[in-house]
């Protein structure tokens, strides 16, 4: 096989190969010359996973469903294929070549020669083997920096497109809401303003780089009852409206994503996957989403065998199509033959199969896989020699060292400093007790969503295929003339008790304990953080809080350093810790980012993005809430956070000064400009994050008693200042009134300039006057900061 592979043509190729056509003619030809089958082909993929010697790929045996028959399947087509790279591990390049094979058979079987597009994760990293491991979504989130999520959204999709990739299922986009939930790791935190703006940033850069972004959960996941994975969502209309669809709505618009998948959830009795009103009223009529809407896996069966919306699996097909569902993953199992029987008794009509299938071969266009010059062969194996698949193994990398440097650049931006009493940074310790189970677990910094975790863990016999250095690595590399003394005390969950006595004996011999506690991603209660992994209570798991409890008493200093996918209540250690050092599952550099922190080589400038609860059992809560949410003298139960959102310290100190406001008043279809000045009165340098909450004293509806509008990170050398100014649209007041129309109400507001949601260091107090006025989703979603020198 050669690096020619192409789709052969004629001088008189039929129109929807002309790519000097508009899409929609080439579409509406190819349309026209399908039969029914051919059609029902491209709207369903097939989960198969790549050969290991660079043969074609196999059909994925799991357990939901029976494997696909492609020789049966191919002839009339195929739509989509399922996680290629990401089922097994498999060398890059073999793992391209099979893909390569694949997509010239699909070429060769067809009519009309369309390839598969081919889908991947990539929540955090391309989810293949030997590729990088990004920080997991809720450490975006921790960085408050949108520019770099974009630059790693853009590094991960070239290397999905280098191997011949063209989808990416992320972001995320779901709103914590109960961080009981196991998936609140895959999230960008509990602020609808902060998940926006990070998952928009991601999606512009996966999508700069030729790959089709894909918005998940649409919607309401995250806001399931109890915190309980594919659980009914408890939430009325105007949730939905102001917490849960804005970064869908941002992603949308500024983002340019060409994809959505719905929610497994159902809301009120409404299964997303059934909602005409969602997939179609709204995303598509209202916001002008022009992308496909493809299916959580298995969602489309879902609505027979978990919700009972559909009698057999033609009513499950027909009722998503008619919804607004364009393809069913992973595999074929509603859209196949039973799809093709209820179109045959008058059950399904054609035309709607026909409406998702101009959408989805209007994205095959668009990625140019209708071209006559589209070629299998992917960048990354251009003018190799493919028929040596030996001599290929090795030559792609996906871990290169551009990559490791962005991934540890972006877990430093996001570990957070929660607490600190002065003991850090650490000045050249003698002996540090190395404490916990995640102080010597080299895959500790990882999410379920990041491949070793996910696959590998199923194929033990294969290496890992990154370097992963535990923080012992990096705490002897950064300490070098430290004696550390490694103690695993306990597992992550398994309640063991017999090793905290060896651990307390570590902690009396030393100087200093670092206490390495947290989580242990995987899948369906096969880890205590991830999908399928929900708790029953934000206690660390297992016989952690014994653990660290033991260490307090022992009489030195304590300095708590958590590896997790959620927020845990610490107990006494959240005020007795010498310091508490927080990172959501950082990835290949997080434990040199935490090591950095720990000795000072770098300045600390993470903010929480979810609020860090101060007991176990007060979920569900996000700082999120109304005035009948805070702490009260009519219920015992109090949720106030010990740490709230946006909370974050460092090693300098800032001053904010000299606040200006423009005008104090405004019209409904306005702005306000603020302006302060922020100076680094510290001795070394450091970022602050100014963050904007707006509180809205009196509404016609119940509101948060505060929410993020905008934000901005501020780095500064030591005596440096900068002049900020803000610019606050009206639009961003607006909420959901009492009839479900998005208003500008006139009245009072506070633009709050603060450090955290719970510390506000200066207030301007400004009012819109004027009529009620309505907006929709083409409001300005930004509170617009600028710098000044």
């Amino acid at each position: 096989m050669t690096a020619d592979v192409a789709v052969e043509t004629t001088p008189e190729a039929p129109l929807w190969n002309d790519p000097d056509r508009p899409v929609d003619a080439r579409v509406d030809a190819l349309i026209g010359a399908m039969t029914l089958p051919e059609k029902i082909a491209q709207l369903y993929g097939v989960w198969v996973g790549a050969s290991a010697s660079g043969g074609e790929v196999a059909p994925h045996q799991h357990d939901m469903e029976e494997p696909a028959d492609l020789d049966a399947l191919l002839p009339t087509g195929l739509g989509q294929l399922t996680r290629p790279f990401g089922t097994a591990p498999v060398d890059p390049a073999l793992g391209a070549l099979s893909l390569l094979r694949t997509q010239t058979r699909i070429v060769s079987a067809g009519r009309f020669g369309i390839p598969a597009v081919a889908h991947e994760e990539c929540l955090a990293g391309f989810a293949a083997w030997g590729a990088t491991a990004y920080p997991v979504p809720l450490s975006w989130g921790a960085t408050f920096d949108p520019d770099v999520v974009r630059r790693m959204a853009a590094a991960i999709g070239r290397d999905m497109r280098s191997v011949g990739v063209h989808q990416g299922l992320a972001p995320v986009l779901d709103v914590v809401r109960d961080a009981r939930w196991g998936r609140v790791e895959e999230t960008i935190g509990e602020d609808p303003y902060l998940v926006g703006t990070i998952g928009t940033a991601y999606v512009q850069g996966l999508e700069s780089a030729g790959i089709v972004a894909t918005l998940k959960h649409f919607v309401g996941y995250s806001a399931s009852r109890a915190g309980r994975n594919l659980a009914p969502a408890s939430m009325g209309p105007r949730e939905r409206a102001d917490v849960l669809l804005p970064p869908f709505e941002m992603a949308v618009r500024e983002g340019g994503a060409r994809s959505v998948m719905h929610s497994y959830t159902d809301t009120d009795g409404l299964p997303s996957a059934a909602d005409e009103s969602l997939l179609t009223g709204l995303l598509r009529d209202t916001w002008g989403f022009g992308g496909t809407v493809v299916a959580d896996y298995f969602g489309i069966a879902f609505l027979k065998t978990l919700h009972g919306v559909a009698g057999d699996w033609a009513d499950a097909a027909g009722t998503a199509l008619k919804a607004g569902v364009d393809i069913e993953l992973p595999t074929v199992k509603t859209f196949g033959a039973p799809l093709a029987e209820a179109v045959a008794d008058g059950r399904v009509p054609e035309a709607v199969i026909d409406r998702a299938l101009r959408r989805v071969l209007g994205q095959k266009a668009m990625l140019g896989l209708l071209d006559p010059d589209w070629s299998p062969v992917p960048s990354a194996l251009d003018g190799a020699d493919l028929d040596d698949p030996e001599a290929l193994r090795g030559t792609i990398d996906l871990d290169r060292p551009e990559n490791r440097e962005l991934a540890r650049e972006i877990a430093e931006k996001a570990v957070v400093l929660l607490a600190n009493d002065g003991t850090l940074p650490l000045a050249a310790p003698r002996r540090i007790a190395l404490v916990g189970p995640n102080a010597a677990e080299p895959t500790a910094v990882l999410g379920c969503y990041s491949f070793p975790q996910h696959v590998g863990v199923q194929h033990p016999e294969v290496p890992v295929g990154i370097d992963l250095p535990t923080l012992r690595d990096t705490l002897a590399a950064e300490f070098p003339d430290a004696e550390i003394t490694a103690v695993r005390g306990t597992g992550v969950d398994d309640g063991d008790l017999s090793g905290i006595g060896e651990a307390v004996d570590a902690a009396r011999d030393a100087d200093l304990v670092v206490a390495v506690l947290g989580d242990r991603a995987g899948l369906f209660g096969r880890g205590t953080s991830g999908e399928g992994c929900d708790v029953e209570s934000l206690a660390l798991p297992g016989a952690q809080q014994h653990l660290l409890d033991a260490l307090l008493d022992s009489g030195g200093p304590v300095v708590t350093v958590l590896l997790a996918g959620r927020p845990y209540a610490l107990g006494r250690a959240a005020a007795e810790s010498a310091a508490v050092v927080q990172s959501f599952f950082p990835g290949v550099g997080g434990t040199r980012a935490i090591a950095g922190v720990l000795s000072g080589r770098t300045n600390p400038s993470g903010r929480l993005p979810v609020s860090v609860p101060r007991g176990p059992g007060s979920q569900p809560t996000t700082y999120l809430g109304a005035r009948l949410a805070r702490a009260s003298e009519v219920s015992n139960v109090d949720p106030t956070p010990a740490f709230g959102f946006g909370h974050g310290l460092t090693y300098t100190s800032f001053d904010w000064s000299d606040l200006t406001v423009e005008a104090h008043e405004a019209p409904t279809d306005g702005e306000f400009t603020l302006a302060l000045t922020v100076r680094n009165t510290g001795e070394r340098s450091g970022t602050e994050v100014v963050q904007l909450y707006l509180h809205d004293p009196v509404a016609s509806v119940v509101q948060p008693v505060q929410r993020l509008v905008g934000y901005t990170r501020v780095p500064l050398e030591p005596g440096e200042s900068r002049r900020l100014r803000v610019t606050v649209p009206a639009d961003v007041a607006s909420f959901t009134g009492r009839d479900g129309r998005r208003i500008v109400e006139p009245g009072d507001l506070e633009l709050r300039l603060a450090t955290s949601s719970t510390d506000a260091t200066m207030t301007a107090t400004v009012a819109l006057t004027g009529p009620v006025r309505q907006v929709d989703h083409t409001r300005r979603f930004h509170a617009a900061f600028t710098q000044e020198g």
